[in-house]
């Protein structure tokens, strides 16, 4: 009886290093084109469609490649749960744009690496975490603490008050946390074993029906005057965000060695900030800009290489 040997991950090499830097920037991108169709869609019902839209194309895709979906493998429940969680985070990041600025949402999204650690390290066998994991998210979690204090002292978010700015913080570090429980889910259940396109598929499916369903429950769809920058914003996030980057990803996953990956997802943050100051005109005070590089630093210390690592 034959087998099939296991493929051998290698370390990223200059095309892959190309990749991860492009991937970063369309990833930072993303909030500043939310932010650019929240004038014509409401939020929901934005990130409804745009997991709809993805949803129809990664489905195209894994039929054209005839990849089996419905086959019984057990990762119908953990499919749906990962779903359900991938749909709370882009509830919170919607939401959370709607009450504070593109570049305050990004940094405290991306603390979701660290929340990542910490919930592999209790759910996952062999996801112990190192001494130096531990000062990373020491870091991190010193820098959200930070810029909550700048959110109160000084609210360059746009909104009305100080409160809902710091609202909009909160749900972009909920959205953290949803994101890192979505990835301790598929880590830890059946879904680490499907396709990559299948687990993508659950978590776009469902978000989109989670998403609709709460727009119209909450009465989020009245769409105002569609201006072509909406429709590009919502394009980009369906199109280039939600089916060609995470293919992207999930195939460098299947060639190159995920912890040397995941070691660029600080450049995400970085692009995202940048976006924001440049694109939309947003304003930085000294401290969120000290709070940024505490968390940048941190997320560089959850994801660094395993050589630096030491228990």
């Amino acid at each position: 009886m034959s087998t099939t040997a296991l493929p051998v991950r290698r370390a990223p090499d200059a095309t892959a290093i190309l990749l991860m830097i492009a991937l970063c920037a369309v990833w930072g991108f993303q909030q500043v084109a939310i932010k650019g169709a929240n004038a014509s869609f409401p939020p929901l019902l934005q990130a409804g469609i745009r997991s709809t839209i993805a949803t129809i194309l990664v489905w195209l895709w894994t039929r054209s490649r005839g990849v089996a979906l419905f086959r019984r493998d057990d990762t119908l429940a953990s499919g749906l749960l990962a779903g359900l969680l991938f749909g709370g985070e882009f509830v919170c990041i919607f939401l959370g744009l709607t009450l504070t600025s593109a570049t305050r949402m990004v940094v405290f999204l991306y603390t979701a690496p660290c929340f990542m650690a910490l919930g592999l390290h209790w759910f996952v066998a062999g996801e112990k975490l190192k001494r130096v994991q531990w000062a990373g998210i020491a870091l991190a979690f010193g820098g959200i603490a930070l810029a909550f204090a700048d959110g109160f002292l000084h609210p360059t978010t746009g909104s009305a008050s100080t409160w809902q700015g710091t609202a909009g913080d909160a749900l972009g570090v909920l959205g953290g946390v949803f994101w890192a429980a979505t990835t301790v889910v598929i880590r830890a259940s059946p879904l680490a074993r499907a396709s990559a396109s299948k687990t993508l598929l659950y978590q776009l499916a469902v978000s989109a029906i989670v998403l609709l369903a709460l727009a119209f429950a909450l009465g989020q769809t009245h769409v105002s005057t569609i201006t072509p920058v909406a429709v590009a914003s919502l394009a980009y996030q369906a199109i280039v965000v939600a089916f060609l980057s995470y293919l992207t990803w999930f195939w460098l996953l299947t060639r190159y060695m995920a912890s040397r990956l995941s070691v660029f997802s600080f450049l995400t943050p970085i692009f995202g900030v940048a976006f924001g100051v440049v694109l939309l005109g947003e304003t930085l005070t000294t401290r969120f800009i000290i709070a940024s590089a505490l968390v940048v630093m941190g997320i560089a210390l959850v994801n660094a290489p395993a050589g630096w690592r030491r228990t």
